[in-house]
C-alpha cells in the first residue's frame, strides 16, 4: 500500500480551468473535474471563482484608475484620506504611501487577523502594535503581507465616497465586460449559481451555497446588514486582498489588458505610461532586504510578481523555461490560481485549480499542480 502522503500527491485536484491567450484573444480554454461535487457539476472556463491573491493586481487596476483620474497619488501619505495617521510605532515619523501598500513594503505584517468582521473598526485593529514589523521601517523591507489590501480599499472609499466592490465594478469589471464581482450580492444569479466551490481534503470550505450565504464576513453578533458600510471604516469587509470572484476566462482578459499595455478588445482602461508601472518591479531580493518565502517571490512591484529572477536562492520560475513573465499566483481555502503574461512573446496563460495537493514541484516553490498548469502538461 503507497504512503498517504504518496496518495494524496497523486489525487488529481478536485477542478482546473486553464486558459491561454494573446493580445488578439483566446488561443485555447479547457477545464476539468466539478466545480460543484455535490451538485455533480462539471467545471467550466466561464465558471467564477474566489481567485485568491490575483485579486490583488486588479485591485492595482482600480488603484491606477483614480491615479489617472488624480484621486489619488502613489507617494502621497495616505493617513489625510484616511482621516486617522497611519504609522508603524516603531518608525513614527516615516509616512506609509499606496506605493509602499502595494507593493508590500509598508512594514504591517499579517500576524494579527485581516479578516474583519463586518462592524469592525480597522483603526483601531492597525493601532495594535503586533500589526507591525517594528524592526524595520516602511520602504526598507519587503513581507508579503494580506492587510495591506484593508487599507488599500479603505483609502480608495475615502477618495471617492464609494464602496469597494461597487467601485471596482465601475472602475474595472464594468468597463471590461467581466462576469465577475468582490462580493456575490453583486454578481447576477446566473453567474453565482455556477460558482466553483472550494475544497481542502474533500470537504467544502469557500462558497458553497453562494446565493444563499453572507456574502462577506458577518458582523460579529452574526448579522449580515450591509447598510452598516462606511467609506474608509473597514477597508476588509470586501476582500480586497483575495476576494474577486471571476473565470479563468476572465483573467485572460485582465491579462490581455498588461499585454495590450492598458488596452484590450478596443477599450482603452489605462494609459500606456499607467499600464507600464505594473510592468516594473520596486523590489528584488538581494538576500537582506525582505523575506522571499523560500525563493517563491523575487521581484515585486504595484501589485505583480515577477518570474524567472536570476539570483541565488530564486525558484519563482514554476514554468520552469528561464522567460521573465509577470502577473500574480493566489493561495487559499485550498485553491490555486495563476495570471502569467510574456510580454516578449506576447502570450499569457491563466489557470485556477481547487482542492490542490500537497505535492511540491519539481523545480520551483510552487506546486506540483501551478508547474502542470503553468507549462500546460
Amino acid at each position: 500500500m503507497l504512503p498517504l502522503l504518496l496518495l494524496a500527491a497523486a489525487a488529481p485536484p478536485v477542478a482546473t480551468a486553464r486558459v491561454t491567450f494573446d493580445r488578439n484573444g483566446i488561443v485555447t480554454a479547457t477545464a476539468t473535474g466539478l466545480a460543484d461535487v455535490a451538485a455533480r457539476r462539471p467545471m467550466r472556463v466561464d465558471d467564477p471563482v474566489r481567485v485568491a491573491s490575483i485579486s490583488k493586481l486588479v485591485t492595482a487596476i482600480g488603484v491606477l484608475r483614480l491615479v489617472e483620474a488624480k484621486r489619488l497619488d502613489l507617494d502621497a501619505d495616505v493617513s489625510a484620506l484616511l482621516g486617522w495617521r497611519l504609522r508603524n510605532p516603531a518608525h513614527p515619523d516615516v509616512p506609509i504611501t499606496l506605493r509602499l501598500l502595494l507593493s508590500h513594503r509598508s512594514s504591517l505584517t499579517d500576524r494579527i487577523d485581516y479578516v474583519l468582521p463586518l462592524d469592525a473598526d480597522m483603526h483601531a485593529t492597525l493601532a495594535d502594535p503586533a500589526a507591525w514589523d517594528t524592526d524595520h521601517a516602511p520602504g526598507t523591507w519587503f513581507r508579503y503581507t494580506n492587510f495591506n489590501f484593508p487599507v488599500i480599499a479603505a483609502v480608495m472609499e475615502r477618495a471617492t465616497g464609494e464602496r469597494f466592490d461597487r467601485l471596482m465594478d465601475r472602475l474595472v469589471l464594468r468597463p471590461l465586460k467581466l462576469d465577475a464581482c468582490f462580493n456575490w450580492a453583486a454578481c447576477a444569479r446566473a453567474t453565482v449559481a455556477r460558482a466553483v466551490v472550494l475544497y481542502r481534503d474533500g470537504q467544502p470550505v469557500k462558497d458553497a451555497a453562494a446565493a444563499t450565504t453572507c456574502p462577506v464576513t458577518p458582523a460579529r453578533d452574526n448579522s449580515c446588514d450591509l447598510d452598516r458600510w462606511r467609506p474608509g471604516v473597514n477597508g476588509a469587509i470586501f476582500a480586497p486582498q483575495g476576494g474577486l470572484r471571476i473565470s479563468a476566462r476572465g483573467l485572460a482578459t485582465i491579462g490581455r489588458l498588461l499585454l495590450g499595455r492598458g488596452t484590450v478588445d478596443g477599450v482603452r482602461l489605462l494609459s500606456p505610461r499607467t499600464a507600464a508601472l505594473l510592468a516594473t518591479p520596486l523590489w528584488r531580493q538581494d538576500g537582506g532586504n525582505g523575506t522571499s518565502e523560500n525563493g517563491f517571490t523575487c521581484r515585486y512591484g504595484l501589485a505583480v510578481a515577477f518570474l524567472a529572477t536570476e539570483a541565488p536562492g530564486c525558484h519563482d520560475d514554476p514554468f520552469g523555461d528561464g522567460r521573465q513573465r509577470f502577473g500574480h499566483a493566489g493561495e487559499a481555502y485550498g485553491l490555486r490560481s495563476g495570471l502569467w503574461v510574456d510580454p516578449a512573446a506576447g502570450t499569457g496563460v491563466a489557470y485556477v485549480a481547487t482542492d490542490v495537493p500537497a505535492a511540491p514541484g519539481a523545480h520551483s516553490a510552487y506546486s506540483a499542480t501551478e508547474e502542470r498548469l503553468a507549462a500546460g502538461r
